[in-house]
This record gives C-alpha cells, sequence and structure tokens, in this order.
C-alpha cells in the first residue's frame, strides 16, 4: 500500500513542509509542500535524503546492553528489560547520591528537546546540559526577552518584503537557522532586499550581498558599537520610535560616543569607511532585518555582543512592522516543563547557575547546568558527584569542547545511556544505546519559527523502523518505572494542552497539517513592550539588578593576536571552528552515501596568501594545531574569507573507522578547542572562535586509526 501525507520534516531544527510517501511501512519518498507557508514547495538535500536515513541498514533497530567485563560488547536485549534495569540503576544513583548526581544531555533543537527538560525536573535534578544553550541561540532568546520582552524573527511570509537584510554571523542559505528557512530569505534577496553580511567569511549568503565585512572573530561588539556610533551621531535612527518606545537612549549615545570608525577598524580589521557605508544603508533602507547567529555567541563576550546588535537593530524602528522584525504572536501554550515540580533546594544545586545567572539563574530562559563544571564533577567529583548521564540525541564527543576531557569524564560514570538514531562515538562508550525514532517516526506539533511559534505544525507519526521507539516514549516510560509526577499524562495530552490557546484540538490540526493565524503588527502600541519599562530598554536595569553591564561592550578575545602575542609567534592564524555543510547536521549523517558523496572530507578554509606562505596546494592534506591538540583536513584554498582566518569543519567523525569511537579522532574540531575559563559571565559561554592555530602539511588520516592522535601540537 503506497499514500502520501503532509508532515513537516525535523532533520535539523528547521521547519520545511513535507510530503512523505510511505509504501509497505517504509518511507520511500520525500519532497518539499508547495502549500507551507515556510519553504514553498524547496527542500534542502538532506531531508530530500530522507529514506536513505531512514532505511540505512546501519540504523540502531533494538535496545542493546554492554556485556559485563567484555569491553565494546554488546548483547540484545528487550525493551522492558532495558529500561526496568536503567530505572532501577538511575533510582540507586538518585537515592545514595540525590537526584542532582544523574544529568541529562541532549542535542539542539528536537522534537524531544523540551520532554527532556520536563523530565529532568520531574526526576528532581537541575542538571541538564545542550551543548548549544551558552554558544548558540539562548543568549538571543535572552537577550531579546530583557530588550525588547520577546524574541523577533524576520517577517519574510507578508506582503511587504524587507528592503534590508543585515546578516551578522549567519549564513542561514547553508544553515537554515531557528526555524527561519533559507529559501525564504534568498526569495528576498530576490525580491530587491539589500544583504550586507559581516562574518569573517564570505560565505554562500554573503556571496548575495552588496557588502562584506570580513572582520576578525570575537570582535563583532566593537564593530557593532561603532555602527550604533555612527547611527547615532549622524542622526540616522528612527527619531520618533526612539523617543516613544525606547529607554535609555541618552546613555546609550554616551557610551558609544568614543567608539567611532576609527577606534574599531583596528580592532576589527574592518576599514572606517566600510562600517560608515555599512551603517548608513542599514540605517536608510527600511523595513530592515537583522539575522543573527552563533557567531556572535561564541566567545567570553557573548552577553555584551548580541546586546550591541540588540541595540542597533532597536535604533532604526523596524520592530513588528511589516518586512521588519516580527514578534511573537504567543499562538502556543508554553511546554509543561514541571518546572515548579523541582524543589528550589535543587535549583541551587544546579552547576553553575550561581555564577552563570542567566544560564541556570532564576532569570535564565531555560535554566540549565553548566557544561565545563558538569563534566568537571563528573571527572572530580567536586562540588558534588554526577555519576548517572542520560543522552537524547547528543554525540558530545564531537560536539563539546575539550573532547579529550569529555571521554575522560564519561568514563568515569556508573551509568551511561544513549538514545540514537545510529552507533555514534559516545554511544559507544554507553551501558545502554537505545535506538531513536527518526522524523517521520514521530507525532509532534511545534511553533515555528523557534520562540515566536507564529505558525504551528502538525508532524504525525507515519512508519517504524524495526523497535524504535520515540524519545518522548522512553522518556515516559522510564517516568512511569520512577514513579515521578504526572507520568501517567499521555504524550497526547501535552500536545493537546499547547494547542489549547489556539482554538484549534489536535484532531482538526492533523488534518489541516500547519495552522497560519493571520499576523498583527505593532502590538507594542496597545499595552507596550512586555519589559518592566514597557520600552525597548538600550540601558537594562534588569542587566544592573544581577550585577553585569547595562551598556554593551567590546572585550577583547583571552585567546587571540592582540591579547596573546607572545602565543601568536608560534600560532600566527585565526581559528574558527563552526562551519557548517548543507549536507550535515551538526555531527550527523556522515554514514548516507548519498550526502557524504557530496561531502567526503572535512575542510579547512584558508585564504591563497596562507597557502603560499606555508606550502599548501588546494586539495591538499593539512594538519590544524593550537596548544590543545592537532587534526587533519583537506585544504580548500579561497580569497573569500579573511587573509588571517582559517575555518574548519564542526561534528566530523567517521563511521567507516574501525569502531564509532575510533572515528572520532582525526577531524575533531573539539580536539583543539578548551572549556577552560575565563567564561562569559553571565552564560559561561567558553570561546570556540578566534583561537589561535598553525597549519603544515600532512598525510592523509589512516583508516585503521583507532584511538586518540598524538596530541603534541608541536609535531604540526
Amino acid at each position: 500500500m503506497r499514500r502520501t501525507q503532509r508532515s513537516v520534516c525535523r532533520i535539523c531544527h528547521g521547519g520545511c513542509g513535507a510530503l512523505v510517501t510511505v509504501e509497505d511501512g517504509r518511507v520511500v519518498k520525500v519532497v518539499g509542500d508547495r502549500d507551507s507557508p515556510m519553504n514553498q514547495g524547496w527542500m534542502c538535500v538532506k531531508g530530500l535524503r530522507t529514506p536513505e536515513i531512514a532505511n540505512h541498514p546501519d540504523r540502531l533497530e533494538w535496545p542493546r546492553r554492554r556485556r559485563p567485563g567484555k569491553a565494546g560488547g554488546w548483547e540484545r536485549v528487550s525493551w522492558e528489560a532495558a529500561l526496568d534495569e536503567i530505572a532501577e540503576r538511575v533510582a540507586a544513583i538518585r537515592d545514595r547520591l540525590g537526584p542532582e548526581a544523574i544529568a541529562l544531555g541532549q542535542g539542539t533543537g528536537r522534537h524531544h528537546y523540551m520532554h527532556v527538560v520536563r523530565f529532568a525536573n520531574a526526576l528532581g535534578t537541575p542538571n541538564w546540559y545542550e551543548p548549544g544553550l551558552a554558544q548558540c541561540f539562548i543568549p538571543r532568546v535572552t537577550v531579546s526577552n530583557l530588550t525588547y520582552g520577546g524574541y523577533v524573527t524576520g517577517d519574510y511570509y507578508g506582503d511587504t518584503p524587507p528592503a534590508c537584510i543585515l546578516f551578522w554571523g549567519s549564513n542561514p542559505l547553508v544553515s537554515n537557522p531557528d526555524g527561519k528557512i533559507g529559501i525564504a530569505i534568498r526569495r528576498a534577496l530576490d525580491r530587491g532586499a539589500v544583504g550586507i553580511a559581516v562574518d569573517p567569511r564570505r560565505h554562500e549568503t554573503a556571496r548575495r550581498c552588496e557588502l562584506w565585512l570580513g572582520l576578525r572573530p570575537g570582535t563583532d561588539a566593537a564593530l557593532a558599537l561603532a555602527m550604533i556610533q555612527v547611527i547615532i551621531a549622524e542622526r540616522r535612527y528612527d527619531a520618533e520610535f526612539v523617543a516613544r518606545w525606547t529607554q535609555g537612549f541618552d546613555a546609550l549615545a554616551a557610551h558609544v560616543a568614543d567608539c567611532t570608525p576609527a577606534w574599531a577598524a583596528p580592532i576589527t580589521g574592518v576599514a572606517p569607511e566600510l562600517i560608515v557605508e555599512a551603517a548608513r544603508r542599514y540605517a536608510a533602507l527600511r523595513p530592515a532585518v537583522l539575522e543573527w547567529g552563533v557567531g556572535i555567541e561564541q566567545n567570553v563576550n557573548a552577553l555584551q555582543t548580541v546586546r550591541a546588535l540588540a541595540c542597533l537593530r532597536a535604533l532604526v524602528g523596524s520592530i513588528d512592522v511589516p518586512g521588519g522584525e516580527l514578534l511573537s504572536m504567543q499562538r502556543m501554550r508554553a511546554y509543561p516543563t514541571l518546572a515548579e515540580q523541582l524543589p528550589r533546594e535543587q535549583a541551587r544545586k544546579r552547576l553553575g547557575a550561581e555564577r552563570f545567572k542567566l544560564l541556570g539563574g532564576w532569570r535564565a530562559y531555560m535554566p540549565s547546568a553548566h557544561i565545563p563544571t558538569l563534566f568537571a564533577a563528573m571527572r572530580t567529583g567536586e562540588p558534588y558527584p554526577v555519576k548517572g548521564l542520560l543522552v537524547f540525541g547528543n554525540n558530545a564527543l564531537a560536539t563539546v569542547a575539550n573532547a579529550r576531557a569529555v571521554r575522560r569524564s564519561l568514563e568515569c560514570l556508573d551509568l551511561l545511556v544513549v538514545s540514537e538514531l545510529f552507533m555514534t562515538p559516545t554511544a559507544e562508550l554507553a551501558d545502554f544505546v537505545l535506538p531513536a525514532a527518526f522524523w517521520p517516526e514521530v507525532e509532534q506539533v511545534i511553533g515555528y519559527p523557534l520562540a515566536t511559534g507564529n505558525l504551528v505544525y502538525h508532524q504525525p507519526a507515519l512508519t517504524r523502523r524495526g523497535e524504535c521507539r520515540p524519545d518522548e516514549w522512553i522518556i515516559d516510560q522510564l517516568s512511569r518505572r520512577l514513579g515521578l509526577p504526572d507520568s501517567e499524562r499521555p504524550f497526547e495530552a501535552v500536545m493537546a494542552h499547547q494547542l489549547e490557546p489556539t482554538g484549534v484540538g489536535l484532531d482538526q490540526l492533523r488534518r489541516q497539517g500547519v495552522l497560519r493565524l493571520p499576523h498583527r503588527y505593532r502590538k507594542y502600541e496597545t499595552r507596550g513592550f512586555r519589559t518592566p519599562s514597557r520600552r525597548i530598554e538600550l540601558y537594562s536595569k534588569a542587566l544592573e539588578r544581577l550585577g553585569y553591564d547595562p551598556l554593551p561592550s567590546h572585550v577583547e578575545p583571552p585567546e587571540s593576536p592582540r591579547s596573546r602575542p607572545d602565543l601568536a609567534r608560534d600560532y600566527p592564524y585565526v581559528l574558527i571552528t563552526g562551519s557548517r555543510r548543507r549536507e550535515f547536521f551538526n555531527s550527523e549523517h556522515r554514514q548516507v552515501a548519498g550526502l557524504r558523496r557530496r561531502a567526503p572530507d572535512p575542510r579547512a578554509q584558508l585564504h591563497p596568501e596562507v597557502a603560499r606562505a606555508e606550502g599548501i596546494a588546494d586539495g591538499d592534506w593539512i594538519a590544524i594545531a593550537t596548544p590543545r591538540g592537532r587534526i587533519r583536513m583537506r585544504a580548500e584554498i579561497t580569497p573569500e574569507i579573511n587573509p588571517e582566518v582559517v575555518s574548519i569543519d564542526h561534528g566530523w567523525w567517521f563511521p567507516e573507522a574501525p569502531s564509532a569511537l575510533a572515528g572520532a579522532w582525526r577531524a575533531n574540531a573539539n580536539l583543539l578547542t578548551s572549556d577552560a575559563p575565563p567564561y562569559d559571565p553571565a552564560f559561561g559561554t567558553y570561546q570556540l572562535r578566534g583561537l589561535l592555530c598553525r597549519l603544515a602539511p600532512a598525510s592523509a588520516p589512516a583508516a585503521a586509526e583507532i584511538d586518540e592522535p598524538d596530541d603534541d601540537p608541536a609535531r604540526a
């Protein structure tokens, strides 16, 4: 039997409407849904390859338990036996050391995301993590809430297109971030929006832009302050909007008076006249959208960098206007995460909460543990032991800084459980590996774009692979065995609860697939912004009360040519570690032949001047070294990068290696990064961009490598 049904692709955290064809219980075809308001029929190569992923012979299909005394050996067990034993061992750790001794980990932006948080609260542990929380998106959401009273997203779906799009540390034509589909942005550019790109690379999106500001990594705040200075000094801001709907303008103006383009140029490497031109165009072309990405957050000045851009956006007055930046309409009710079930004394035990108040404290958007502190507790038992970790869709060995320390941390646990689609390096270390359902096998309702939820989609469960189960089902089964609060509530009731404010029931949404209600613009004109002052807070009294600077400022990265000239003598280039490819999502899908053929090897982008200086030709294998380690990637020589910058792919491991764990060490960007202080004082963010590195020609990595590489960077 063959049937086709509407769904929404969740292969990443995007939200492309999809038409899924199922035949005899197998997904056989996925294409874009032309009636979807998000993607209008477009779909990326990952989504189109969904059948190959869903039916891949290496998919995990049944629960497995590590055999006692046989390292790397597995035995097949039933769901009943696996869940019973996991629950028993979780309860034993909880009873012996307290719930805080059990941590939960997960990947970014998937269907089970909030259900993991719900599980943590019900279990009584304050310690859950996701690698992006301090490094990606949450600083933007938190700052938006503090500054505007809500998150904003570009209006690409109405009758009025943006006149200007300022892309800052964001490459949405590849990354499709936060449910904002890159095709909508491409269509806006096609309709005449002027693009301005701020990024060390002239990436795929930047090539569509009229201006490219190829700044030095980690100097974004200085550039933003200089643009604010130009707009204020030349009176190019929206004076009426600023006077009526912002507070703190005079303080901001005085604060940036000396942050001129001439001041910023030697810091950022961007010419003063280019800074002025970018500021003038962004201020003049309205409505304007500012698309910001992870490039602004992966440094130890994350809070104030994001704050600088939030203030810049506010000056041009394109908030909640057609073609500008939409405030959320709050279509759905917040997910019932059972936050009220976490006792106050347990919340105070959250690792890092007292120090990093916007990551784990009471003002945090999604209070979570500080990852370096959490993993250190696994290794050292300080400030208290963490002995159990349950992971849902996160490959920590490839996606958390300081991969060697991550491995040592995981090996110190009494219990490691991983729910995954495929065997990964992290799963290879587990006591139990559970087969997770893929997106066509999962039912969910979700609001898009993320954090605004102006559209509501239904994703149906259309097929099932082997004994694979949704992570929500696994969590609910464990919750019932542990006798946790609200554990008898069916997942369907959770979805219905979320939908109640829309007036559309779950059955109706199942039939129609997507709920799109008209957007109401300029909502702030009725009751103001949802901030204490009811205005946009350029001067943040909330941050001041928390002990953080109320006005944004630039701080030089701790490891950079300016702050560490001694180190720069041996490591002369500036490294960024977050480059993405269309074919992959973080560390996923390298075993999928149809995707891997398009991107067979990890890639390091470098400027022709660097290549000549180091004797490197395009396509050569090269060694990239930092003071922490050394990896190998293929050189891609391009003039479309800041000449002092090297950009490497993120998330690489090699499923074709003798074991998944063996494949984690050849090209793992996180062998080069550090999770050591200093950290951003509010979020605990560590430095992933702007690190110092050096290069040298190298031989191709051997297929039989089975352990960590030589960690002496002096050999590179």
